[in-house]
């Protein structure tokens, strides 16, 4: 079983991005990056704005590689800026769309069936800088659906497949 890192952990009570990109970007409210967040199977984060939200169910935690997002400077490109939940290290999670994967921090391990790409928008253009949303194309991250509760914590972490067919292995 491979061992990745969760690099950050994000959960956003409201839309974050409202408006247009070519205004500039918000203020964003404080006190997103958390160290450590509960799940909920079929519900998604808690205190995520997406959470028990009936339209955002099969889509309520996204995860990202942080290997894939615009270089050269990683240091400024994280959750704040992408919008989404977990930022992974050393897994190509881009590759699983159509597999039930899981995380474990040590508390056991959380399910995750990964339903769609998380296409990038014009707003990563504007939160990270221009041309990111072509560079992310095909690397923008996953929709996921919890299928178990449990805990996700920053740190490292062991990833698996339950399921799934032409996946590629983790880096």
């Amino acid at each position: 079983m491979p061992h990745v890192d969760i690099v950050q952990l994000l959960v956003s009570p409201v839309h974050r991005l409202a408006g247009r990109p070519g205004d500039g970007l918000p203020e964003l409210p404080p006190g997103e990056l958390v160290a450590t967040t509960r799940v909920r199977a079929g519900l998604g984060i808690v205190g995520d704005r997406y959470f028990n939200r009936p339209a955002h169910r099969d889509a309520s935690v996204t995860l990202m590689a942080l290997e894939r997002l615009p270089r050269p400077d990683p240091a400024g490109a994280d959750l704040l800026r992408t919008r989404r939940n977990v930022l992974l290290r050393g897994v190509d999670i881009d590759a699983y769309v159509g597999a039930t994967v899981y995380l474990d921090c040590g508390a056991g391990p959380v399910d995750l069936e990964v339903r769609s790409a998380a296409r990038p928008c014009s707003w990563m253009d504007t939160t990270l800088g221009p041309g990111a949303q072509r560079a992310l194309r095909g690397g923008g991250g996953v929709r996921c659906r919890p299928l178990t509760d449990g805990i996700l914590t920053v740190g490292p972490a062991v990833f698996g497949v339950r399921g799934g067919a032409g996946l590629r292995a983790p880096r």
